[in-house]
């Protein structure tokens, strides 16, 4: 392998916000921030979704709205009929 063309590979802490979990991963994504975890410092990423909160991972089951979006738009914009 050529030196200096690939990109670098460390521990990262990706935290899903939604469920509130860190993880701990290899990874090459480049990021400015870092936050601290466990007493080490770590390139830090958010999530919004992860195997901690994805409804196919825990189990749970979500309800999607059963409303058009006509439905939707006529329920938010009721109070402006003349």
């Amino acid at each position: 392998m050529r030196p200096g063309i690939h990109p670098e590979y460390r521990e990262v802490l990706f935290h899903d916000t939604n469920a509130n979990a860190f993880f701990v991963i290899g990874s090459t994504i480049k990021t400015a921030n870092t936050k601290e975890h466990e007493g080490k410092i770590y390139p830090y990423v958010t999530l919004d979704i992860s195997s901690a909160s994805h409804p196919f991972y825990t189990g749970e089951i979500r309800q999607a709205s059963n409303e058009g979006r006509i439905a939707n738009f006529n329920k938010r914009f009721a109070r402006f009929k003349r």
